[in-house]
């Protein structure tokens, strides 16, 4: 069994969209970060990193308990438990270099862009316009790469198509104030629409509707969000 810790944002989408796809038996652990529960004890003990998504997967090698963090590597691990979703084995390397420009680039540059863009103070337009054309610059190269292609590796649907899905849902609010957001990313458009289409992709967005996760941002919730901002004073 997996225990699926979740909070309705693009990185614990990626890992609700691979279980519904699989159909892995899992049990979703509602993390409320605006309300600091990713800070608990309990949870740091899960991911030292205070971040979702997390897993701890009840039967893990050997048939001992396991807890992964971090989407890139929960989606790694549980498409190499299940044998599913790793595209052919020739492609292993494209998969890999893939999911890390995804990991390491689309997604935190987009997660910053929605930060600079909505929750920063005004004022910050050199950090706003940083974010923004990274973001943008990172979708063009995907949407290149994308050109003649169905999915982002090999001929199949992979983890790495999975992994741009949960960022690219949020294009409206990386590219804040587009009317179309994709629209200048043709390619990019087609693969999500395309993920988006597939039957758990509905299922995936059901995880979490029947849990009230707190959605008011006031003070509590800035903190629990961002607490390098701040700093314990003694």
């Amino acid at each position: 069994m997996i225990r699926f810790y979740f909070h309705p944002t693009p990185n614990p989408a990626k890992i609700a969209l691979f279980l519904e796809e699989t159909g892995l038996p899992y049990e979703m652990v509602p993390i409320d970060t605006s309300k600091g529960e990713q800070h608990t004890p309990q949870f740091r003990a899960i991911n030292p990193n205070g971040k979702v998504p997390a897993i701890v997967d009840t039967d893990g090698p050997g048939g001992k308990e396991a807890r992964v963090f971090d989407s890139t590597a929960i989606l790694l691990y549980l498409a190499e438990k299940t044998g599913k979703l790793q595209g052919a084995p020739q492609d292993r390397p494209e998969l890999l270099s893939w999911l890390l420009f995804l990991a390491s680039g689309l997604g935190p540059f987009s997660g910053q862009a929605v930060h600079f863009q909505f929750a920063a103070p005004e004022g910050l337009d050199y950090a706003v316009n940083r974010y923004r054309r990274e973001a943008e610059r990172h979708y063009q190269v995907l949407n290149d790469h994308l050109e003649g292609r169905t999915y982002i590796v090999g001929e199949t649907y992979t983890i790495a198509d999975i992994s741009a899905w949960g960022w690219l849902d949020r294009a409206s609010r990386v590219l804040k104030g587009a009317d179309d957001p994709l629209g200048s990313f043709p390619n990019l458009k087609r693969l999500f629409e395309t993920v988006d289409a597939r039957p758990a992709a509905a299922r995936a967005r059901a995880i979490g509707k029947d849990h009230e996760f707190k959605k008011v941002n006031d003070e509590e919730t800035r903190r629990a969000l961002f607490p390098s901002n701040y700093p314990l004073v003694a």
